[in-house]
């Protein structure tokens, strides 16, 4: 799988790796942890895709490893949050919107045995409550790693993480509504072409789907 990425997924893992080892070298030991947290995030999906036998879209990895990286690396390392205002809302507002989308496949697998066993609201519900138990976890990992580590993730502190919520509300009702878009069979270009992706590298797992 790792060999299936995009050459900018791939571009990215090295850059954080050796980040990792010259701060190593230099004797920056925070840095260095951060940067190998970022790339072990980041190549999370590559191992729990292959223990569940799916094979997850290199486009869908790229936002991954971008979003991990915007985050953890760019956004404490080389503080963009404070650079830039919307970096904040534009990481959170995509990651809610990619893992509504995660929410709303994963539903539509389990539910292929009876393809009429839950209707696209309920699938699209599930969808939403998914992308943001995300976000809160998120949340807490931001708390551990600020409380643990000596990190400022969460900035100002009670504000920044309802502001964070907030935004992941809006990006899961995007990500619920193209996946009901879907199921109506309304194409609304890239957003239900990646749910598209997915269905067709994964076709043993949507077999009622494509009768």
């Amino acid at each position: 799988m790792l060999r299936d990425q995009t050459i900018i997924t791939r571009l990215i893992w090295l850059a954080l790796l050796l980040a990792a080892a010259e701060a190593l070298i230099t004797g920056r030991l925070s840095l260095a942890f951060i940067a190998l947290v970022t790339l072990g995030l980041s190549m999370a999906p590559i191992f729990v895709a292959r223990w569940a036998e799916i094979t997850v879209p290199p486009s869908f990895m790229l936002a991954v490893v971008m979003f991990v990286g915007g985050t953890v690396f760019l956004g404490e390392v080389f503080d963009f949050y404070n650079k830039f205002w919307w970096w904040d809302i534009v990481m959170h507002g995509g990651s809610a919107i990619a893992f509504g989308l995660t929410g709303f496949v994963l539903v539509f697998m389990m539910f292929q045995d009876d393809r009429y066993a839950a209707p696209p609201s309920a699938m699209a519900l599930f969808a939403f409550c998914f992308a943001m138990a995300i976000g809160a976890l998120w949340e807490i990992f931001e708390f551990a790693m600020d409380r643990g580590f000596g990190t400022n993730m969460q900035k100002s502190g009670l504000t920044d993480t309802m502001g964070d919520l907030i935004v992941d509300m809006g990006g899961a009702l995007v990500g619920a509504g193209v996946g009901y878009a879907y199921m109506r069979g309304q194409a609304l270009g890239g957003a239900t072409g990646v749910i598209e992706e997915f269905v067709s590298r994964n076709p043993r797992f949507f077999r009622k789907w494509r009768k």
